[in-house]
Formats: C-alpha cells, sequence, structure tokens
C-alpha cells in the first residue's frame, strides 16, 4: 500500500472572508461539540455512541450535500472533513437549523481521520468537486491517487460504495484512467448516462449548479470496493 500520509497537501487556502459576527459565534457555540477527536482511534462507538454505519464526505464545500444525507439517513452516521473555516460555518449552519444528530466535522485534512477508523467501516465515501489542482506538476496532490485511494479501500466494507463528481474534464480524465487501472474498486456505469445524470439520491450542492449556469458538464462517478 501507497503511503497516504506522504501527500497531504491535497487542498489550497484554509479561510476566505473573514467571518461575521453571529457566523464566529456558530463556530464556538457548535464546532466543539460536533468536532472529531484529534487523535487514538475512531468508530461508531466513538462517535455516535452505537455501531451504525459509517459514511464519509471528503471535502464537503458548504455542507449542502452532507446535510441532505445526513437528513435523509438518520440511522447512519456521517464524518464531514473539510479544511475551508467558510465551508465548516456553512455545515454548521445546516446542521443546527435542521437539528442533525448525526454528523461529525472535522476542520482539516480528511487521511488523517479516514486512517484512524477500521478497517472495513465504512458504507460510504464521498468526494464531490474536489480540487482539481490542473497543473500537471500538481497531478500528485489530487485526491484521486494509489495513495489516498489505497486508504479509502481499506476503509470502505466489501460492497461499500465510493462516489466522485467532477466538472472539471482534466479530474475527469485523470480520474477514469488512475480508477480504470485498480481492481479493487468496480465502476458501476453501464451506459453513458450512468455518470451523465445525477442519482437521485445524490443530491445537489451549490458548486455544482454553479458549474451548470457556467455552462460545464459534470460527470457523476459510482464504484463499489470489490
Amino acid at each position: 500500500m501507497n503511503d497516504p500520509t506522504t501527500i497531504r497537501r491535497l487542498y489550497g487556502r484554509r479561510q476566505g472572508h473573514k467571518l461575521r459576527a453571529g457566523q464566529a459565534a456558530l463556530v464556538e457555540a457548535w464546532l466543539p461539540r460536533l468536532s472529531v477527536p484529534e487523535s487514538a482511534s475512531l468508530d461508531a462507538a466513538t462517535l455516535f455512541g452505537d455501531a451504525r454505519p459509517l459514511e464519509v464526505e471528503i471535502g464537503f464545500g458548504s455542507g449542502e450535500h452532507l446535510a441532505a444525507q445526513a437528513e435523509a439517513h438518520p440511522d447512519r452516521g456521517f464524518i464531514g472533513c473539510e479544511p475551508f473555516l467558510n465551508g465548516v460555518v456553512g455545515a454548521l449552519g445546516h446542521i443546527r437549523d435542521r437539528d442533525l444528530g448525526n454528523v461529525r466535522l472535522h476542520m482539516g485534512d480528511a487521511l488523517s481521520v479516514i486512517e484512524r477508523l477500521p478497517d472495513a467501516s465504512l458504507d460510504r465515501v464521498y468526494l464531490l468537486h474536489p480540487d482539481p489542482w490542473p497543473k500537471a506538476r500538481h497531478a500528485k496532490r489530487r485526491m484521486i491517487n494509489d495513495g489516498p485511494l489505497d486508504l479509502i479501500a481499506a476503509k470502505l466494507k466489501p460492497g461499500g460504495e465510493f462516489r466522485l463528481g467532477t466538472d472539471d474534464p482534466t479530474y475527469c480524465r485523470w480520474s477514469m484512467m488512475v480508477m480504470n487501472r485498480r481492481r479493487d474498486f468496480a465502476w458501476q456505469a453501464r451506459n453513458p448516462a450512468d455518470f451523465l445524470t445525477r442519482p437521485a439520491d445524490w443530491p445537489e450542492t451549490r458548486y455544482e449548479r454553479k458549474a451548470r449556469r457556467q455552462g460545464h458538464e459534470v460527470w457523476y462517478f459510482r464504484y463499489r470496493r470489490a
């Protein structure tokens, strides 16, 4: 297995505009109670007090997809990882407004959380519109690389699902190349419509809507852990 810890710079900046007073208060009041512990092993019992199924979203943006999945599946536990503070604020707002008790957040590197989970413990992993790192010299920083994928494969249950969404043509081609050479993930597409049409249980994100307004195609990839 390639060591995913050797490639940690998988995202860009951590904060955009300065938080307003209400946003800062939201972070202060809610993030400590929802944060994933910073060290030690993790499992459903540690995070949620029972043996519920677990799902992870890597880079949840403003949290609308994470919140929609959590609301639709209250019996599952959701771990959202996002290094961007303003995105964490968005997720906290959704969690508060929808009264979601089945979400935990990590503001930082998703791999540092995933690697502390038991092997074969995840039902789903989501990677929606990741930073494409478009320059060739930055390709090693993309999440779709063998190091991170080895880790994701180890933590997914047999038959568990890995979902990838992107509107970047370069990232789409790169992902197809990397994923197609692996034997531990089985692509679920049977025809072009399967990855050109968003599945009904795949909530649309704000980023996706923006991409479509800009005339971008969006691709939806679903893989089963073989």
